[in-house]
């Protein structure tokens, strides 16, 4: 009895109590009326016509006086949003089947005349019209949240969540399914490509269910609404509400090491160790022995080759000053463009993207360069994210009759610079290759 009377004065607390009493007044008003009304009819069959018309002309003053006073004041605190939802039906294969069961029992009562299958056939119609109205109220009153990861790579499965929150204050909803509305001219993937199920969710309360997802390619996924679908509590009708919610998921291109990338890594290494020089272990340079120079430095036998002391500079392994520049300039952007050029082209994007983590995971100083972006030098950690999210925008550019852009694009001084392309060999002016390194990319299917 404590409980109940504790769970009463709660309700009583967060209740609405002006609209309370203007429900209540208004359910009395209307007794009122009603007893006023049947007075009315009584008087009138006993032939008190004054008193007839006097009854029934108050009792529809009653009634006007709830509908214009009493009637907008609950309506403002209704929650009528959840009467103009969209629900979308069909009837399913059991359904059917039920209302050929109530076909067929309608005509034997009919046939028969039998009160039993009267009964009978009324219990059925019910329950057709129950599963209705309950399928309803359990769609009313869902909202929906989709959680996506921060960073998405192409090709590497990642956990989203899907969040369904129920507002209703009494009613609990059962056997959700949400499943992602699909356009036939979206120019973007879809996100959510399998149902995600929901058994239950208590009132006022909210359900998470975690879902894999995986991107096979680099770009930007959206969806621009879902669906969430019902069965209960029969399976006779499917009842389906759309949910507008925009969500947006951008992909980066794939970091993953490919046999390609690790074919050319030993040349990456040698052409920035070969413009850095520093303190390591690699032989840089051979060089004329200054007087401020350690002994420990000097090369004996290079220096007995020459007759002089020479000293040995070394190549620098930390802090790697990096221009890495991705040349978007690819046949692949004509319309009549084959498959072959296209992979091409892709596996640049997926070259360049590994060799940018590549640097990441030395934590290099980076810079990036292309058409569209152009991120300043900065330690890798930094801007990593910038540049793979560049590249998983990036199109392919119509060949520009002049080629010194990629010149202008390479030119930075004191870093290493890589220049990875989808070209051909001959295709790169001749004075990019004395200050680049330069990625050519083939296709993966060749």
């Amino acid at each position: 009895m404590s409980s109940l009377t504790a769970r009463f004065a709660s309700l009583v607390a967060k209740s609405d109590r002006p609209a309370v009493r203007a429900f209540f007044l208004s359910i009395a008003a209307l007794t009122v009326a009603l007893i006023l009304a049947l007075y009315s009819g009584a008087a009138a069959q006993l032939g008190n016509l004054f008193l007839a018309s006097a009854s029934a002309i108050t009792a529809l003053v009653v009634a006007a006086w709830v509908s214009i006073t009493l009637v907008p004041v609950l309506a403002k605190r209704t929650p009528l949003r959840w009467l103009g939802y969209r629900l979308e039906y069909r009837v399913t294969r059991d359904g059917w089947i039920y209302i050929a069961g109530i076909v067929l029992v309608a005509l034997a009562a009919i046939n028969t005349g039998n009160n039993l299958l009267f009964l009978i056939l009324s219990c059925l119609i019910a329950s057709i019209l129950m599963s209705g109205i309950l399928s309803s109220l359990t769609l009313i009153g869902v909202e929906m949240r989709l959680n996506l990861p921060e960073h998405i790579f192409a090709g590497q499965t990642v956990r989203a969540s899907v969040e369904l929150w129920n507002e209703k204050i009494t009613l609990s909803s059962f056997s959700l399914r949400v499943e992602g509305v699909k356009k036939k001219d979206a120019p973007a993937a879809a996100l959510l490509e399998t149902p995600v199920y929901f058994p239950y969710i208590p009132r006022k309360s909210s359900a998470k269910q975690n879902v894999p997802m995986l991107f096979s390619h680099r770009g930007v996924y959206r969806q621009e609404a879902f669906r969430v679908i019902t069965r209960f509590p029969f399976g006779f009708l499917q009842k389906a509400r759309r949910i507008d919610l925009a969500s947006e998921a951008l992909v980066y291109p794939s970091v993953e090491a490919t046999p390609e990338f690790l074919e050319i890594l030993p040349g990456i290494q040698g052409a920035v160790e070969s413009l850095s020089k520093g303190r390591g272990q690699d032989l840089y340079a051979l060089r004329d022995y200054l007087p401020n120079d350690s002994a420990r430095l000097v090369h004996w036998k290079a220096s007995a080759r020459a007759g002089q002391l020479m000293v040995r500079e070394f190549a620098r392994e930390d802090e790697y000053r990096i221009l890495l520049v991705f040349d978007p300039y690819s046949s692949a952007a004509r319309p009549d463009s084959s498959a072959a050029e296209k992979h091409r082209f892709e596996n640049a994007v997926n070259l360049c993207a590994a060799i940018a983590w590549s640097f990441y995971e030395r934590n290099a100083q980076l810079a990036f360069r292309s058409v569209q972006a152009d991120l300043p030098l900065a330690p890798a950690t930094e801007n990593i994210f910038g540049v793979l999210r560049s590249l998983a925008l990036v199109q392919p550019l119509a060949l520009a009759p002049d080629r010194d852009l990629l010149s202008q694009l390479a030119a930075q001084p004191d870093a290493s610079k890589i220049v990875v392309t989808s070209q051909s060999r001959g295709s790169i002016p001749s004075e990019i290759w004395n200050t680049c390194y330069v990625v050519f990319a083939e296709d993966p299917a060749a």
